[in-house]
């Protein structure tokens, strides 16, 4: 069967906020850094978003094969009188952390034409004087960088050198604030065997759900006969245990709930089969033989371990003898408005036959808008159906606010090829949450253009990955990965600053 790639999650990376643009946010809305960026790419990958950077601005580059730094053409800043001028340049400097793993500083040079006696009235790199606005405006972590074997410019100096943040900016958004793909359709042909998922334990029929840390301000979403859409950002831990806690928040209120996932609605028997199950080993080993959707070739996060987890959470809470449902209601192969039909109409199918329950719909960011896409005047996204097809039922739809990290997710690389690995994620200045800061919701004045109610942050997102994945193999460049390695780092790494 062929692949059909959709965009499932125009957002920051997929929820929360990318789809609003990639050249949406002010530069200096994204706070000083005060750790080098760990980029979860190949260097190679991330010089090739650098250089392509640069070059868009119409300028030259030219790269040293000793050390593979990149310099652009140099430009005269102002016009000045011969003997007076100043030029400018880029240098981008690699640095290879892992595998994946990179680091690539963007710094501005400038040559000076003028005399000495003039030249040292301007104030050095890391000067605290007041007049010195490149150290004001970017501190003193980036200020110690040596700038020995650049390149020269005959007639002029090498004065001074400094981080370019706009422009690393630029690339963290290039790398980091990325459109995922969902992967809809194919063939599944990874083997059951010895299934183990981490964090799993078989327990016993009446094991109390784990529900996790509360979720702040969530008491006003949780009505009988209310939908929440929540866009997920795919193949993190986070979101999965938000809604592990909010399942149990309704269910504590005496509610009827329903766990709507993106699953192919031809899987609904076996869904319904675990939730009736005891949770063993055998049981998941069953889930995974009768649904081959957790068995794809390549997955894109919507069939993470979390996803399972999130799954037995709500087998517990049934056993508990609290009245919980899953829905599986997306599509098996369709893309498109017919895709967004179809999982709108296995929705509304369902609140028909439960108008008192309470609904949980995890999809991506596109598919929950209840109001429109900027890019598509015809697309219709299912948040959208469904606010027009149940007028009596409130629907409600939240984005993700979040502090910058690392999923499991789908993208296309630089050589156009779908990419299934350990991605990081950088949120829009939206939708920044600070770390180390409560999970909740926040509720806006009134619904935005997209038609989100308001916001559910979830902290610094970290990856969950594929319950099961292709036995691993070494990758051929630039051959995409199939799956994130076995210590793949839960969060970006971070490195000392120069």
């Amino acid at each position: 069967m062929r692949w059909h790639w959709t965009l499932g999650l125009l957002c920051m990376t997929g929820c929360a906020s990318l789809s609003r643009g990639l050249d949406g946010d002010p530069l200096d809305t994204e706070p000083i850094p005060t750790v080098e960026r760990v980029y979860l790419v190949p260097l190679d990958e991330a010089m090739f978003v650098a250089r392509r950077l640069l070059e868009e601005q119409r300028l030259d580059i030219f790269e040293n094969n000793t050390t593979h730094e990149l310099y652009s053409q140099s430009w005269e800043i102002g016009v000045n009188v011969r003997g007076n001028r100043t030029f400018e340049r880029y240098l981008v400097r690699p640095e290879e952390v892992g595998p994946r793993q990179s680091i690539v500083r963007i710094f501005r040079l400038q040559y000076r034409e003028a005399e000495d006696n003039a030249m040292s009235q301007m104030p050095e790199p890391g000067s605290q004087k007041a007049n010195d606005h490149y150290y004001n405006h970017f501190r003193e972590v980036f200020a110690h960088e040596t700038f020995e074997g650049v390149p020269q410019m005959e007639g002029f100096k090498l004065r001074r050198g400094f981080r370019d943040l706009p422009q690393e900016r630029k690339l963290l958004m290039r790398l980091e604030m990325v459109p995922s793909l969902e992967l809809v359709g194919g063939k599944a042909s990874i083997p059951v065997r010895d299934v183990k998922v981490a964090g799993w334990t078989a327990e016993t029929p009446d094991a109390a759900p784990r529900c996790g840390d509360p979720v702040e301000n969530v008491d006003p979403l949780l009505t009988a006969g209310g939908t929440v859409l929540v866009a997920d950002p795919m193949g993190t831990r986070e979101l999965p245990d938000a809604a592990a806690r909010m399942l149990c928040d309704a269910s504590a209120k005496k509610l009827p709930v329903a766990l709507a996932l993106s699953v192919p609605s031809v899987d609904q028997a076996a869904l319904d089969e675990y939730v009736a199950s005891a949770g063993t080993n055998a049981d998941l080993e069953r889930l995974l033989v009768l649904s081959d959707f957790f068995r794809r070739v390549d997955q894109d996060g919507r069939s993470s371990a979390g996803v399972i987890h999130l799954l037995e959470a709500a087998r517990r809470l049934r056993a508990q003898g609290h009245a919980v449902s899953v829905v599986a209601f997306d599509s098996k192969g369709a893309a498109g408005n017919a895709r967004e039909e179809e999982m709108a109409a296995n929705l509304i199918a369902f609140r028909k036959e439960h108008p008192d329950a309470w609904m949980l719909v995890l999809a991506g960011d596109v598919h929950v808008r209840t109001g429109g896409v900027g890019w598509d005047s015809k697309f219709e996204p299912m948040g959208h159906r469904l606010t027009a097809a149940l007028p009596a039922s409130p629907v409600r739809a939240l984005d993700i606010g979040f502090a910058r990290g690392a999923h499991y997710s789908c993208r296309f690389n630089v050589w156009q090829q779908v990419d299934c690995d350990v991605h990081g994620i950088n949120p829009a200045a939206d939708a920044r949450q600070e770390p180390d800061t409560p999970r909740k919701v926040a509720l806006f004045d009134a619904p935005g253009e997209t038609g989100f109610h308001g916001r559910l942050y979830l902290g610094t997102l970290s990856p969950s990955l594929p319950v099961l994945q292709r036995a691993a193999r070494a990758p051929e460049k630039p051959v995409a990965t199939g799956g994130a390695p076995e210590g793949a780092p839960a969060t970006p790494p971070t490195a000392p600053s120069k």
